[in-house]
């Protein structure tokens, strides 16, 4: 056995993503291989793919977590909210999930923007969110065309408040800023 291969050391998932993560903002992501980071966390590669499909799932494993939560959040909101409270209150709830993962959030976000295939794989996850949202506001009585802008709405909220947040001067917190986001779109689309 390779010293420093030990399958037992714990959190294998966690080191490998650290150890993407570190390498793909080192080197760059198409630089980098599976092997360099199986060896960096100390794992083999066969351990890395028990964890991942490929090198970009790295950056992309939490999505269905998310969508879970977004999910769960919309058909848990009380009977009376409207289909922008329960969205709202959904993007909450992912926003407290965030709000201890700035940085990497960050790190992350550095990557997927130097590589056009990472922001396509953004872009399609984001897109599985909103038809998720759509389909839970759909399940609580919402007629398809307001679920699915709701919906579609939503995630261009999330998707611009995260870019806010992530900002190095940004000074508030993820769920006022989606509440700030939420606030603006109200104003834009009310004419006022």
């Amino acid at each position: 056995m390779i010293v420093g291969m030990s399958r037992w050391e714990p959190n294998a998932r966690g080191r490998l993503e650290r150890a993407a993560l570190e390498l793909y903002l080192d080197r760059g992501f198409e630089q980098t291989t599976v092997a360099e980071i199986a060896g960096r966390a100390g794992v083999t590669e066969r351990t890395f793919f028990r964890h991942f499909t490929d090198k970009r799932e790295v950056l992309f494993s939490g999505a269905s977590d998310l969508q879970g939560l977004l999910v769960a959040a919309v058909t848990d909101a009380p009977a009376g909210a409207t289909p922008l409270e329960a969205v709202t209150a959904a993007l909450d709830a992912a926003a407290a999930m965030f709000e201890e993962r700035r940085e990497g959030s960050r790190r992350r976000q550095a990557v997927i923007n130097a590589n056009p295939e990472l922001q396509e794989r953004e872009l399609s996850k984001l897109a599985g969110l909103a038809s998720a949202m759509a389909e839970a506001l759909r399940r609580r009585g919402v007629a398809d065309l307001p679920a699915s802008l709701v919906a579609e709405a939503a995630v261009a909220v999330f998707k611009i408040a995260f870019e806010h947040w992530i900002d190095p001067a940004a000074r508030k917190d993820f769920s006022q800023l989606i509440r700030d986001s939420f606030d603006e779109l109200r104003t834009v689309t009310s004419g006022r």
